[in-house]
Order: C-alpha cells, then structure tokens, then sequence
C-alpha cells in the first residue's frame, strides 16, 4: 500500500488534487501518475478533482524554482493549465518565501506572482500563458489553412463559426449569441472532436464565448480530458488572445473572463511578434489530506482529510457573487 500525501486546491473552481513529489517516500513513474490522476480524480469512487498537479521544488542550482506536470481526470497529460499554475505557482512561492517563482512546465518556463487586486478579500496571483500559436498544425488540426480564424466548419455545426490556436493547450473558440450558449450543443461538439475523428487527433478543447460589454466576456468550456469544467485558464487566455485578433478587444488592455467557478483577468499581450497572456485569478487551497492506495494503483483503499482552509473558501464565495450575479444578469440563470 502507498499513502500520498495531497492538497485539494482550485483556480476558480477548477479543482486539483496537488502532490508535492518530494513528500513521496519514492518516486513515481509517468504510467503510474495517469494512474493515479484516474483513480483519485473520480467524482463516484474517488476524491474528485479535474486533474492531479504533481509538482516539485528544486534547489537554487537550477535555473528555475519549480516544476509542474499535470494529469487530466482521464489519465491524459497536458501540456499547460493557467488554473493549476497560479495554484502550484502559490504552494512554491510560500514554500520558498517568495513573491515571484518560475516553473517549469511542458512546453515552457513560465513566471508565477504574488498579484494583488484592489477590494479583493484574498490574494490573486498572474502567471504568463504561451507560447501562442495561430498555426493548425500547432494544435495538431488536419485543415488546409495557414489559419483558423471566424471560420465555418460544417463538420461541427452550421450554427457557429470557429478559430483555432494554441496557448500551447490546443483550443477552438466560438464567439455566440445568448441563444446559441447552449451547454448540450458545448458538450456535443466537445464529444465529437476528443472522440477519435480525422480533424483533431490529439483531441481540442472547445469553448463559447459571449460578449457582456467591452472588456467583460462570458465563457463555457469542454475541456480535453475532463468534459464541461467551471473554468479553464488556458482557454480563458485562448479567447482574449482570439478577441484581439478578431479586433473585438485591444492588446495590452485586461478583460474580465465570467465562468461558473468565478472570474480571471486576462491581458493579451504583444511584443513585436511575440503573443502571450497574463492569467490573474485566485489560487486557493481547500483542504490538506492522505490518501492510501494499493501498490498497483488500482484501488483506492482510504483516504481523510488532515487540515482544512475553511476561512479562504469562505472568502472565495464571496467574490464567486459577483460572476453568478454577471451570468443571471445576462441568460437569467445563475449556472451556464
């Protein structure tokens, strides 16, 4: 049997189970890790997250702070997630005692920061999404264009018009009418393009996109590996990325990204010809728990809750307020 110790963490409710790999009494293999991710990450039979941040400190040998891998709920590993990097960014900084970490993740190094934003009850933290890619064989995407931008693809719908980028998580982005929000057509497309097809062989993650005011967006997605999730960040920084391209927003400028967990604040940022995206949101931590599982990784045999962090998540609730109360204003509803 091994016993794990974990964090039960989330960045505008898209929820994590963090492991600090340097609290394993050995290390575990990439196979055994997509294991795990299936088997604690399960809402019937497990702890239930939308995936496992297995994160390591390093010494000040190396050039960066931290590593982050992520496991999607499926086993599936991904490149990058803005969520789960503001946490794993939170857990290194105060490890260390630091305000500013790097991390390391799949495709990049990327900064994490302490962010505060006026009148909020906890702190907020900016990490940095790229690279950005406009380029449909970055996704991978089996299309002859250079680019996918507002462009009709019937095999998907007739309703809706898409663009595909990279961030480096591969995303498709459909800007909506209030009408066309429609979380069974979300979940359809979504199945469709993660279930084996000619077009996406990695699988894409999807998302609509409503437009409140300038500057104030709406966004539902279907994440890769995890299916309708409260948030993504990397399809948050996607959307505001597509928005400057489309000319619907300005680089340099902050949006307001509206979801069923919350809200970030997204700045498209341009340098001469380089894109990239400052993801600022909560990274809050729920509760610190063990969890025992059998050798092979099949079966989870306990697990139990050790510290909890009762008073952040009260604190969240509140903020939480102001984007349901967004949602409500617009479709009438409080959930997408």
């Amino acid at each position: 049997m091994r016993t794990i110790p974990f964090l039960k963490v989330h960045g505008s409710e898209n929820e994590f189970l963090l492991i600090d790999e340097k609290r394993l009494d050995k290390p575990l293999q990439e196979l055994r890790k997509a294991d795990l991710a299936k088997l604690l990450c399960s809402r019937e039979s497990g702890i239930g997250a939308d995936g496992i941040l297995f994160v390591t400190i390093f010494d000040e040998k190396e050039s960066v702070d931290g590593r982050m891998e992520i496991f999607n709920a499926d086993g599936s590993k991904a490149s990058m997630c803005g969520n789960g990097l503001r946490v794993a960014g939170r857990y290194i900084m105060e490890k260390l005692r630091k305000n500013k970490v790097v991390v390391r993740t799949e495709m990049a190094d990327l900064q994490v920061s302490l962010n505060p934003i006026n009148g909020s009850s906890i702190p907020f933290y900016q990490v940095e999404i790229s690279p950005v890619s406009f380029s449909p064989k970055s996704l991978p995407m089996n299309i002859e264009l250079n680019e996918v931008i507002q462009q009709p693809l019937p095999f998907l719908s007739d309703d809706y018009q898409f663009s595909a980028l990279s961030v480096p998580n591969p995303h498709l982005i459909a800007r909506v009418s209030a009408k066309q929000m429609n979380r069974q057509e979300l979940e359809r497309i979504g199945h469709m393009v993660n279930s084996p097809n000619h077009w996406f062989p990695d699988g894409v993650n999807i998302s609509f996109i409503y437009f409140v005011k300038e500057g104030e967006m709406i966004i539902q997605t279907f994440e890769r590996g995890v299916g309708i999730t409260n948030a993504c960040g990397t399809a948050m920084a996607a959307a505001s990325v597509v928005s400057c391209k489309c000319g619907w927003h300005t680089y340099n400028e902050p949006m307001t990204m509206y979801n069923n967990g919350g809200f970030c604040i997204t700045i498209p940022q341009m340098e001469e010809n380089r894109i990239w995206v400052d993801l600022i949101g909560n990274a809050t931590f729920l509760f610190f728990g063990e969890v025992n599982v059998s050798s092979d990784f099949n079966k989870l045999v306990n697990w139990s809750i050790l510290k909890e962090y009762e008073q952040e998540e009260k604190e969240y609730v509140k903020i939480k307020r102001e984007a349901k109360d967004k949602i409500f204003q617009t479709f009438g509803r409080t959930e997408l």
